[in-house]
Formats: structure tokens, sequence, C-alpha cells
């Protein structure tokens, strides 16, 4: 792997983390069509990019993580009805599932799923979900309204998405409008959910690290991954959530047709 190949992933992972589309497919997709070699890195790697969408979502949210760390003591009272306390427990119940998800399967998934020929089927499902949910009729509730089976539904949602073409944007947006939810505020909530999963992602693959040792060369890949990540994924959130406050998904179900296609072809 080269800085201009680390530069390359990290704009893709910028671009795809918040985009419903899949991050971990598209990671996949051009290491195996441009013959990049992942061995020394793999997924600590994707992780650590990761890390860089995780600080734009940090960046972006700035103000309302504040609210959040201000309002834990009261998070603690079930029936406080602050805001900032309620989110803090949607957040803290929607991350159950994929603490779970990731203890019982983590594993199997890495060793079995992150194939290309998944993501065909795993980007057609997501594709055909978008388009039949933009059907289902109007959306009023907005993240005031989330309840706690709220936040579950969310969470198994992301949980989902550990299989490679799902998308948790893709797939926790598209539960959250299927209960009503308005798509830009479904999109807040997920990026809030997916905080503390890459946070723990990524403190299991820093202890994996320690144990392979990590080079220079690797610690500069990993910090430009990092950074241009972290530079395309605030713009890429900024953009979006403006943009699904007024269109539909059809835009990116058609998308996931076509790379599902294309990656048929290529690997059929």
């Amino acid at each position: 792997m080269t800085l201009l190949t680390a530069v390359i992933l990290g704009i893709v992972q910028g671009i795809t983390e918040f985009l419903p589309i899949s991050s971990s497919a598209h990671l996949i997709l051009g290491r195996a069509l441009f013959g990049w070699d992942s061995d020394a890195l793999g997924l600590a790697f994707d992780v650590a990019i990761h890390l860089g969408t995780l600080a734009a979502v940090v960046i972006y949210f700035w103000d309302d993580l504040l609210r959040m760390t201000r309002a834990l003591p009261a998070a603690l009272s079930p029936s406080n009805t602050d805001p900032a306390a309620k989110m803090v427990r949607l957040v803290v119940i929607g991350t159950i599932p994929i603490v779970i998800a990731g203890l019982l399967f983590a594993d199997a998934i890495e060793e079995h799923l992150r194939k290309p020929w998944i993501t065909v089927f795993t980007l057609t499902i997501g594709g055909i979900f978008f388009l039949i949910v933009e059907r289902l009729g109007p959306r009023t509730r907005t993240e005031k309204d989330l309840t706690w089976l709220d936040s579950i539904a969310f969470g198994l949602a992301q949980a989902l998405a550990m299989i490679p073409g799902i998308s948790r944007s893709g797939s926790t947006i598209t539960v959250g409008m299927l209960s009503g939810v308005k798509r830009a505020d479904a999109a807040r909530f997920t990026f809030l959910l997916g905080i503390p999963a890459v946070l723990a992602a990524a403190g299991k693959e820093g202890l994996a690290l320690r144990k392979i040792g990590l080079t220079s060369d690797m610690a500069l890949m990993f910090g430009v991954g990092i950074l241009s990540s972290a530079i395309v994924g605030y713009l890429t959130v900024r953009f979006l959530l403006r943009y699904l406050a007024t269109h539909r998904l059809d835009v990116f179900a058609y998308y996931r047709f076509v790379l599902a296609a294309a990656v048929w072809y290529a690997f059929r």
C-alpha cells in the first residue's frame, strides 16, 4: 500500500460512510478491483479510516455532544425529560445490539462475508428497500419523537450493517423511515448512534495492532488515511443532511443497482 492508496481509500471512506451505499463494500471492492494488498493492514486500516469519519461526526455534532455530555447525570433518571438526557439514553440502548452482534459474529463476518460477491446481494437488497420505503407514505415524526423501541430498531439495523454492502446509514435510515421518522432526523440519530460502535471497533483493532506492531510506515499510512477520510467525511455529512431534507433515496438505490451489476460482471 502506498500513500496514494491510503489517500484514495480515505476519500472513499469519507464519501461512502455517510452516503447510504456502504463504505465497507467500497473498500473491499477497491482493493479487489485494483489489486491493492491488504494483508498487512486489513480490517485494522478500515477501522483507522473510520476514525477519520468519526472525527467528522464529532466535529459536526459538537454542540449536540456537549449537551449530551452535560446531561449524563440526568440521563440516569428515566423520568428526566431533558432532550439531551433522553438522547443519551437512546444512544446507549441503541448501541446494545451491535455490542452483542460484534462479540458473537464479528470474526465470522470478517472471515466469510468480506467478499466482493456478497456485496452483489446486499447492495441490491438495500436498494430495493430504499425504493419501497420511499413509497409507503409521508413521514411526520422527528428526532424528538424517538422512543426506546425505536432506538432498539435502529440498533438492530446498525448491527445488520456489519455485513458488507448493507450500509449503516442506509439500514438505519430505512428503519427510521419505516417507523415514520423523517429522513434527515433518522440520519442525525444514525450518525450519533454510530459513534460508540466505531470507537469500540477501533479499540478492538488497536489491541490487535499492539500484537503485530505498528511500523513508522504503517503509522504514516494510517495518519494519511484518517486525515483524508475526516475532511471528506465532514463535507459529506453536511451535504447528506441537507440533501435528505428535500430529496428521496431513489438516486442511492439506482447507484447500488449499477454497482452491484458492475461487481457481478467483474467477478462472475
